[in-house]
C-alpha cells in the first residue's frame, strides 16, 4: 500500500502529548492522519488532517470514527474495546489489536498474564472492592505495606497508592483493585520493544526512571541506564519475552523493577509510545514515535541504537498553580546547549499535570544529568 502523498488514512484515538509527536512524523512522511479526542483542545487539533471531537469509552464514536480509515492505532489505552474488535472483523487493521488491549487494559488480567505466562511480576492479589481487601487485611492475608492499583483507569500516578496503615484507606474508591507486595528496588527501569507484523522486532536500550516521591511521576529518564551489562541484558530479554507473549504490533513499554539483587520483575506495559521513550526524539536514530508509524504500517524498523547519553526531564505543573499557563524562565534553558523543551499545547496548567518535557543530549551521562539538573531548577511551569 502506498502510505505517502496519497489517500490512505491513518485513525488515531487519544489527541494528547503522544499523538502530538506522532504527527510530527507523520507530517515528515506526508501521511493522512485523522483523531479523535473528547477535548476541543487537545494537542492534536493543529497537527492533524482531521480532527474529530467524541467519547473514547463511546461504542458508536469509535466505531464510526474508525470506518473513516485504513490503519487505527491509539496514543491511550481507555478506549472501547468493542468498537474496535468490530472494526478488526470488518478489514480495519487496528495496531495493537483489541486483543492484546485487551490483556493490558485492566491491571488485574495484565498481573494475571504475567503469572499465567511465568514473566516475573511482584505478588499481588485481586479484590472485587475496597471492602474486600481491607477484609483481607484484617485476616492478615496482607500486611503493611503494600501497593494498592485500582485495575482500571489509571494514569500518570492516579490510580496507584502506598498503603502503610489503616488511615491510608480514607477516601480511596471502593473499585475493583489489586495488592501488591512492596518490593524493595535499586531501580525502576523500562525496555521499549517495536514489532510490525513481519515480526521484526528490535528493542532500545535499557532507561533509568527517577520518580517524583509525592506525585509517582516519572522525573528524569536516563538513557542508558547506569546499570551493568548483565542487568541491561536481562532487562531487554525478558522485555522480548513479554513482547512474544503479547503478540503485539506496535511499541510496547515494558516498566520494571531490579531488585536489591539484581532481578528484574516486570511491573506494568503500555502499548503505545511512552514516557520512558521520550529521550529518542533527540538522542536516537529513530525516534519511538516514527518506529512507531513505521512498525504499525508494516515498514522496516528503524535503528534504536542512541547517538549520545540522553535525560528527560518532564514539566509539569508547579503546585499551587492553577490557570493559563506560564513557563517561567524557558529562555534561560534555550541557552544551553543539547537542551530542547517540548511544548504539549496544554493552555491551561494545574498541579502535576504533564506540560511538557525537556531532553538533554550529551556525549557524557554525568553531564547530561547535571545540566538535566539545572533544567528541572530552572524552569518552573505555573499560572
Amino acid at each position: 500500500m502506498n502510505y505517502f502523498s496519497s489517500d490512505f488514512k491513518l485513525g488515531i484515538l487519544g489527541g494528547g502529548q503522544l499523538g502530538k509527536m506522532m504527527l510530527t512524523d507523520t507530517r515528515k512522511f506526508d501521511i493522512q492522519t485523522y483523531v479523535l479526542d473528547p477535548s476541543d483542545e487537545a494537542p492534536c487539533k493543529v497537527g492533524s488532517n482531521k480532527f474529530f471531537q467524541g467519547d473514547l469509552m463511546d461504542f458508536d464514536t469509535v466505531y464510526n470514527f474508525g470506518k473513516q480509515v485504513d490503519v487505527l492505532t491509539f496514543e491511550i489505552e481507555l478506549v472501547n474495546l468493542e468498537a474496535l474488535e468490530k472494526l478488526e472483523a470488518e478489514g480495519i487493521k487496528v495496531y495493537p489489536s483489541p486483543k492484546t488491549l485487551r490483556q493490558i487494559q485492566n491491571k488485574g488480567k495484565q498481573k494475571d498474564f504475567y503469572a499465567a505466562n511465568s514473566i516475573p511480576t511482584a505478588d499481588y492479589k485481586r479484590f472485587e472492592n475496597l471492602a474486600a481487601l481491607k477484609e483481607a487485611v484484617a485476616n492478615g492475608e496482607f500486611t503493611y505495606p503494600f501497593i494498592w492499583k485500582s485495575t482500571e483507569g489509571g494514569y500518570d500516578g492516579n490510580g496507584v497508592k502506598v498503603i502503610r496503615n489503616e488511615q491510608s484507606f480514607d477516601g480511596m474508591p471502593n473499585v475493583q483493585c489489586i495488592a501488591e507486595v512492596m518490593i524493595p528496588f535499586k531501580n525502576e527501569l523500562a525496555v521499549i520493544v517495536a514489532r510490525n507484523p513481519s515480526g521484526e522486532i528490535k528493542t532500545y536500550p535499557v532507561v533509568e526512571m527517577e520518580f517524583h516521591p509525592e506525585a509517582n511521576q516519572v522525573e528524569y529518564v536516563i538513557c542508558p541506564a547506569r546499570i551493568n551489562d548483565a542487568v541491561a541484558d536481562n532487562a531487554r530479554a525478558i522485555a522480548l519475552k513479554v513482547s512474544e507473549h503479547f503478540n503485539h504490533v506496535g511499541l510496547l513499554a515494558v516498566e520494571m523493577f531490579q531488585t536489591e539483587d539484581d532481578q528484574i520483575l516486570v511491573n506494568e506495559v503500555a502499548p503505545r509510545p511512552h514516557n520512558s521513550g521520550h529521550y529518542s526524539i533527540e538522542a536516537s536514530y529513530t525516534s519511538q514515535f516514527e518506529q512507531h508509524i513505521r512498525a504499525i504500517l508494516d515498514l522496516p524498523l528503524g535503528n534504536t541504537d542512541s547517538k549520545a547519553a540522553g535525560i528527560m526531564v518532564n514539566l509539569v505543573g508547579a503546585e499551587g498553580f492553577s490557570g493559563n499557563v506560564i513557563y517561567e524562565n524557558i529562555e534561560k534553558i534555550l541557552g544551553k546547549d543539547g537542551v530542547t523543551p517540548h511544548i504539549y499545547g496544554k493552555k491551561q496548567t494545574r498541579p502535576f499535570r504533564k506540560m511538557g518535557h525537556v531532553t538533554i543530549v550529551n556525549q557524557d551521562i554525568a553531564e547530561a544529568r547535571k545540566i538535566a539538573e539545572e533544567v528541572k531548577n530552572t524552569i518552573r511551569v505555573i499560572a
